[in-house]
């Protein structure tokens, strides 16, 4: 008898509003439906494992007890220990989480990672907690997930509003309760503390790497070829400084205080000199002012939203006038504006391939902390670019085996790769 699958699947109505839960939902359907999952294997895969919420109260400084919301989703760990970073922010939910935990399940898998998707965060304002109460928000909510952190259980890393010295914390304490110093289990640690060369940036190098294996497929060449990059952070600064080394001109960036555009290019050593100083690139003399939703929507050849969640959606997709997307941020794309950019011939790069640089570099520095030895910058950047495209060119020919976009396309490949091994180890119970 042949099993049942998930062959009922129609294009679901317009929602009043998108959210990045819905929309890995949204998109997680169709591959599911072109992949013929049967209904048991749907439902293992869209459940999440763990679904964990704790209470961590502190001591403030006037030594009043407040007590924040902290949480971690382990998505799926069919492939390995889970992995996904903490973010802390006072928008922090727990339906963000289980999309973010998701979203990493995807990308391990899109990259050929032993790893599983999970997340994490804090409900917190980090801009208005001094260092002291940081470190005892971490200390605590590493705690209190003692029994689900591990090297071979969960290994977090950083994420929105968190960095190398919060998981040096994260690390200090979960080797004092474990009477050893246990480095792998967080990555983007600092160098001294067994941090990875390269993990910084690592985001927007892949972003680099997937663009560039992208134009190629095009025809476009990177001396002809205009680029905007909304988020001047971590990722969207490192994107925009690869991207113009290797000879496109930056006509656009962006941080949270606005954009600047500049038809004849933007100066990234001037751009980063003015952040370095004044923190952000409010009043930055390089570039005519616009906002970050005008930015989005100038002429470019590729685009690279590297902010936050839900920043093209289908209020605006019909507006964006660029070839190429490549996803810096997780979700910058609703699954609602999909279909508009599509039917308008641009290539989007989805986040879980166009930023996977970042967890593969986090990858290299687990392995590196198990075995006791670290490797150089150059094989590092060697190794990433060798499997950013190598993962670009899977999913590429996926799409085309399809007939559905790359985002459907990585979806599928992903997707395919858990249920297959899931049905290899089977249900225990």
């Amino acid at each position: 008898m042949e099993p049942a699958v998930i062959s009922d699947y129609k294009e679901p109505a317009p929602l009043a509003k998108e959210d990045p839960l819905t929309s890995m939902m949204r998109r997680f359907d169709v591959a599911a439906h072109l992949l013929n999952l049967e209904p048991g294997v749907y439902e293992y895969l869209k459940t999440p494992v763990k679904q964990i919420v704790v209470s961590v109260p502190i001591a403030m400084d006037n030594g009043e007890i407040k007590v924040f919301e902290g949480y971690r989703v382990i998505h799926n760990d069919i492939l390995g220990p889970s992995k996904g970073g903490i973010r802390y922010a006072p928008d922090v939910t727990l339906d963000e989480m289980k999309a973010l935990a998701a979203w990493m399940t995807w990308k391990c898998a899109v990259m050929n990672i032993p790893f599983g998707g999970a997340k994490g965060g804090v409900r917190c304002d980090p801009s208005k907690l001094t260092p002291l109460q940081l470190e005892k928000i971490t200390r605590r909510y590493t705690a209190n997930l003692l029994e689900i952190l591990g090297p071979e259980r969960d290994v977090p890393a950083p994420d929105m509003n968190t960095n190398e010295q919060i998981m040096a914390w994260i690390m200090d304490t979960y080797s004092m309760h474990m009477k050893r110093t246990e480095t792998a289990v967080v990555t983007g640690k600092p160098l001294i503390l067994g941090g990875s060369l390269g993990r910084k940036e690592a985001t927007g190098r892949g972003c680099m790497i997937v663009t560039l294996a992208a134009m190629e497929r095009l025809g476009m060449k990177p001396k002809d070829t205009t680029v905007v990059v909304q988020g001047f952070g971590n990722v969207g600064a490192v994107a925009a400084r690869l991207l113009w080394e290797q000879g496109c001109k930056v006509i656009g960036i962006s941080d949270i205080s606005g954009g600047y555009h500049n038809k004849k290019g933007i100066d990234l050593d001037k751009a980063a000199e003015w952040t370095a100083r004044n923190r952000t690139l409010a009043g930055f003399p390089g570039g005519e002012p616009v906002t970050n939703e005008q930015l989005l929507e100038l002429a470019c050849d590729v685009l690279v939203p590297a902010a936050k969640e839900d920043q093209i959606t289908r209020t605006n997709a019909g507006k964006i006038n660029a070839k190429i997307i490549c996803e810096g941020a997780n979700g910058p794309t609703s699954a609602m504006a999909d279909p508009i950019l599509q039917e308008r011939g641009i290539l989007v790069i989805p986040d879980i391939l166009a930023n996977a640089g970042g967890v593969t570099v986090s990858y290299f520095e687990w392995v590196q902390d198990r075995v006791g030895y670290f490797w150089s910058l150059e094989r590092v950047n060697r190794r990433l670019e060798k499997m950013m495209k190598s993962a670009f060119t899977a999913v590429y020919e996926t799409a085309n085996r399809y007939d559905v976009s790359l985002r459907i396309g990585a979806y599928i490949l992903a997707i395919d790769k858990v249920a297959a091994t899931l049905k290899l180890r089977g249900i225990y119970g």
